[in-house]
């Protein structure tokens, strides 16, 4: 067998392998005419809904031991003390059956001053009894009598015991508390409490004289006047308070029957505060408009005395 025999024997075999090849392949691929076709049996479809997982409601957990401590709270406002009522006595019923008394009646009035000084603060309204309080301050010759019923001693310049020519009326002074304290006493009286001497001068609308609240010279004895002395205890009738009382400002000095003392509600303080001195009220013949205010305070001790101090009773 030559070459070319032998190329094409092998070209022709290998096309018989590859048409048995084919052959064989489509068989396979091509289902029979006469075979049902078998589909895969498939679930029906269902609805459905995603559920998402629900957290459950947190509970406090159960913790032995020492529990935690509660929030501290925050500091609260202190709460402002209510007002302490002043003490007060057993009210007067009625007018005393004295013609050289008045009768100021129980009841709230405007007390001390923001405007003055110090020891006069607060200015309040308090409440205190009623009372009644001498028209004038207690005379030479009111004096006088006291001094021969009890040999209680007579003032410094009444010379042999006797009063001046002339002062029969005017105040009497050079008298210590003591000295008038006793008088009152014998008298069966007492002298003013400071509220009581208050209220008589300025009445209950808290007057800064007892005639109002300007000053005028024409309606008392004071150093704007031309006494530079004593004057006669009913010289200035224009010059009374609200109650009909006279001589609050001017004149003399008048004891009263307390300590001196701070308010209730005072922030001011003073070394003579305390059970060593007493209060003198309403100015003298000496002092001036600001000594003369009806809420003016001095503190002297009570074994003072001069020619500017004299006192008047309540009872």
């Amino acid at each position: 067998m030559t070459k070319t025999s032998s190329i094409l024997f092998s070209l022709l075999l290998m096309t018989l392998l590859i048409a048995v090849v084919m052959s064989s392949g489509c068989t396979r691929a091509t289902p029979s005419a006469t075979a049902a076709t078998v589909l895969p049996k498939t679930s029906p479809t269902v609805a459905f809904r995603v559920e998402l997982p629900i957290s459950p409601t947190p509970t406090q957990a159960s913790v032995s031991g020492t529990p935690l401590p509660s929030p501290t709270p925050g500091p609260t406002k202190t709460p402002r003390p209510t007002k302490t009522p002043w003490p007060t006595e057993a009210p007067t019923s009625a007018p005393a059956n004295d013609p050289n008394m008045v009768y100021v009646p129980g009841g709230p009035f405007i007390f001390g001053s923001d405007s003055g000084h110090e020891d006069e603060t607060p200015r309040q309204t308090i409440e205190i009894d009623s009372f009644n309080i001498d028209i004038h301050p207690v005379t030479n010759a009111e004096y006088q009598a006291f001094v021969q019923a009890t040999g209680h001693q007579a003032p410094r310049h009444w010379k042999d015991g006797q009063i001046p020519t002339g002062k029969e009326n005017h105040p009497v002074v050079w008298v210590t508390w003591e000295d008038a304290n006793a008088y009152c006493t014998w008298a069966g009286k007492r002298l003013p409490k400071e509220m009581e001497w208050e209220k008589a001068a300025r009445g209950e609308e808290g007057r800064i004289y007892p005639w109002g609240n300007e000053f005028d010279s024409s309606r008392c004895n004071s150093n704007q006047s031309d006494t530079r002395d004593t004057s006669p205890v009913d010289q200035f009738p224009n010059g009374a308070s609200p109650y009909g009382v006279l001589d609050m400002a001017g004149n003399v000095w008048e004891w009263t029957a307390d300590w001196y003392q701070p308010y209730r509600g005072s922030i001011y303080q003073i070394d003579k505060y305390g059970e060593t001195h007493k209060v003198l009220r309403g100015g003298s013949w000496y002092d001036g408009p600001e000594l003369l205010r009806s809420s003016a305070r001095y503190p002297v001790k009570p074994s003072f005395k001069f020619s500017t101090v004299g006192f008047r009773c309540v009872k």
